[in-house]
This record gives C-alpha cells, structure tokens and sequence, in this order.
C-alpha cells in the first residue's frame, strides 16, 4: 500500500490482509497486535487482540512475540500507524507481520466483532 497525492501521509509499502484473511489468521492462532493508543483500546479491540502503541513496538514487541516466524495480524484505527508498525516489525525480521488494511474501521463495516477489553 502506497499514497502518492499531495498533502497525504506516504504510507509505506508492506504486506497487507482484508479483515477476512486476519480473522482466519487469528483463528489460526495469529497475535493480534493492536497499535493504536490505550485510551482508544478501551473503546474495543479484535478479541485477544494485545495492546502495543506504535511507538513502543520496537522496546516491547519481543516480550510478547518472540518467535520472529509467528504470524502477527497488526492494527489500528485506519491502517496508516499499522502500516508503520509493520514497517517496524520486518525490519526487525518479523517473517509474519501483516498489517490489517483499513484497520478497525474496516474490520467493524465487514461485519467482525469487536469486544470491549478486561
């Protein structure tokens, strides 16, 4: 995923799956990795999904990931900080890191549960 218009974030290019390829990865036992701030994880979450801001992914990621192999469905509101926060993973050498496209906003309007976490 690319944004090239004027004015717009430039997002960078990373491996991307549609709300139904992450349900099935977290099926599967995926870690959903939400990314976005605390105050808006209590809003909802993917169930299961563990709390990680962008900016502290690259100090606490390997705490809760430590397989660099294991399949990571990474989300936010939008996709934008996902996007970054994957970036960060495969930089890392996260082989699995997806970021979920549209994030949390798309995974609600394709009709997937959200819970509220606790």
């Amino acid at each position: 995923m690319s944004s090239t218009q004027p004015g717009q974030p430039q997002i960078p290019t990373v491996p991307e799956v549609d709300a139904d390829a992450a349900e099935r990865m977290i099926a599967n036992g995926a870690v959903a990795l939400d990314v976005r701030e605390t105050w808006e994880f209590t809003t909802g979450v993917i169930s299961g999904a563990v709390l990680v801001p962008r900016a502290d992914v690259p100090e606490r990621v390997r705490d809760l990931v430590p397989d660099l192999a294991a399949p990571v469905v990474v989300y936010c509101a939008g996709g934008l900080r996902s996007a970054y926060a994957t970036k960060t993973l495969v930089e890392m050498g996260y082989t699995g890191a997806v970021s979920l496209a549209g994030g949390l906003h798309a995974w609600e309007e394709s009709g997937k549960p959200t819970t509220l976490p606790g």
